[in-house]
């Protein structure tokens, strides 16, 4: 993920040039980020991840979404608004959604790494989702072959832990979604 400009943008400007564009774009602290498109290993992880998480959410009030779902982290001050575009998000929440988006946090996030948006993920995004109470953050790592997990325990404080390729995950805000890392490193 990409400055687009180094500048800072109000949110009217960053809407105004979402509208020229079919990028993805998203805006955190009056940066615009641009995003290029994933590369095939990246979309075959979200792919099989959406599935899952999908027949993991039957019959269930959450669903899962992907990119490019904007999420808005809505703010008093306009130009305090932040918009992401996670890979994928799970929200239980149907209220929260509207035509165009979702908006503030979701219950859970994953973020697959590319190499061009490694520090917008584990930086930007990581205090951003923690800040706004996100439940589950997952940051795939396929060139390390590991996932940082990032959780809310029942005080609200925040856990941390890092899975490697030979172990295997279950995800705290959906139970029935158990993986083992090995099938998702092999796509």
């Amino acid at each position: 993920m990409g400055l687009l400009n180094e500048k800072h943008s109000s949110y009217n400007e960053f809407i105004n040039m979402r509208k020229e564009t079919n990028d993805v774009l998203e805006y955190v602290d009056g940066v615009v980020y641009m995003s290029p498109s994933p590369n095939i290993k990246h979309q075959r992880i979200s792919t099989f991840l959406q599935g899952e998480l999908y027949n993991a959410l039957k019959d269930k009030k959450c669903e899962v979404f992907s990119a490019p779902t904007d999420v808005l982290f809505d703010a008093v001050n306009h130009d305090d608004k932040k918009i992401v575009v996670p890979d994928l998000f799970v929200t239980c929440n149907p209220d929260n959604l509207t035509e165009n988006e979702h908006i503030g946090a979701p219950d859970f996030i994953i973020e697959i790494l590319s190499p061009p948006n490694i520090s917008h993920d584990i930086v930007t995004k990581l205090n951003l989702y923690m800040k706004n109470n996100v439940k589950e953050y997952w940051i795939i790592d396929p060139l390390q072959k590991h996932i940082l997990v990032y959780n809310r325990d029942k005080n609200n404080e925040i856990r941390y832990d890092v899975l490697h390729v030979e172990e295997s995950i279950r995800s705290k805000t959906v139970p029935s979604l158990e993986l083992n890392l090995s099938d998702i490193f092999q796509l």
